[in-house]
């Protein structure tokens, strides 16, 4: 991933080698296309919000604050979640060549770089936005290094935890709207448990929790193989024939159809929504059968490129078709 047009910055290692590190390197190692998924999601959740119950000087300030933290947090995790698995990485063909395991970057510089990248986000949630969407971004970071990380090294259910982490940007995108209690004026009072469970936020957080296990579960079997190169622990490291993950797949897909009347049913989207929401569920189950009738590489990744135009066409819909107040 070298940016021939980006002029290297030259690290000295402790032997006197020289490591070269470019923005492109910087690119990989905050993850940037994943991150990129995050400020989706979370303007996604703050737009949502801001349709259905408008605030006083809640757009644009507070939403861009909103988008920075949160994207600075997710940048700070992905540079310490490499950092933890930088033998898993060089041990694997399509992450030895990232930063850390090619030794374009020390250890020491990527811990102090996940190290601010992380506390300027959550600390910037908590003084330009509010306390609740900073404590979701402490929330994420804390299940995504401490839980889901070493858990991929010790049972395949990790993907759950995974998709539990990944489920939260939307959240924070839907408290962040109405401001107040920042870290300044905060009054010890508990987080607002109103603003945080709503029939909106938890269908926000279901729809990106039961996306992720068909999106990841074709990922991880059309690489096994590396997975298992790398020490990880995957529900498909021994689903040679690959009908386990269809199967997983289709029962994933099968649940997410009830998400195209939620909305409608709770009242915060008309339903018109159900049209296209059951039109791109039922998309995903038919790949998803396609997969476990004939499992193949070729069929796992028409699911994978399909789950991700799924999820973005379904936040589209639920924007275009919010009950705005």
């Amino acid at each position: 991933m070298n940016d021939p047009a980006v002029q290297p910055v030259t690290v000295s290692s402790g032997s006197g080698e020289a490591l070269g590190f470019t923005r492109a390197d910087f690119m990989t190692l905050t993850k940037a296309r994943l991150s990129a998924l995050v400020v989706i999601t979370t303007f996604a959740g703050y737009w949502l919000h801001h349709l259905l119950r408008p605030q006083p000087e809640d757009v644009p300030w507070r939403l861009i604050h909103t988008i920075i933290g949160t994207t600075l947090t997710a940048f700070g995790a992905s540079v310490f979640n490499q950092l933890m698995e930088v033998d898993a990485d060089a041990r694997m063909n399509r992450t030895a060549a990232r930063p850390l395991p090619a030794r374009k970057l020390l250890p020491e510089a990527a811990f102090i770089l996940g190290g601010l990248l992380s506390a300027l986000g959550i600390i910037h949630l908590g003084v330009k936005v509010n306390v609740e969407s900073s404590a979701l971004a402490g929330l994420t970071l804390l299940v995504y290094l401490f839980i889901y990380t070493p858990m991929k090294r010790k049972s395949p259910l990790n993907t759950i935890v995974g998709a539990v982490s990944g489920a939260i940007p939307p959240v924070i995108g839907w408290v962040a709207v109405p401001g107040g209690k920042e870290f300044h004026n905060y009054d010890r009072e508990l987080l607002r448990a109103d603003l945080l469970f709503t029939s909106e936020s938890l269908f926000l957080f279901s729809l990106l929790f039961l996306w992720q296990l068909p999106h990841f579960l074709a990922i991880n079997w059309m690489y096994r193989h590396e997975y298992i190169r790398g020490g990880f622990k995957m529900w498909c490291n021994t689903d040679e024939t690959g009908r386990a993950t269809a199967r997983r797949a289709l029962g994933w897909s099968l649940l997410m159809l009830p998400l195209a009347v939620w909305p409608s049913l709770s009242g915060f989207a008309s339903w018109t929504f159900a049209v296209p929401a059951f039109l791109l569920g039922g998309w995903l189950v038919w790949l998803s059968w396609q997969f476990l009738k004939a499992p193949d590489r070729l069929r796992a990744r028409k699911l994978f490129f399909a789950t991700l135009l799924y999820l973005p066409a379904m936040l589209a819909a639920l924007l275009i078709f919010a009950r705005r107040s």
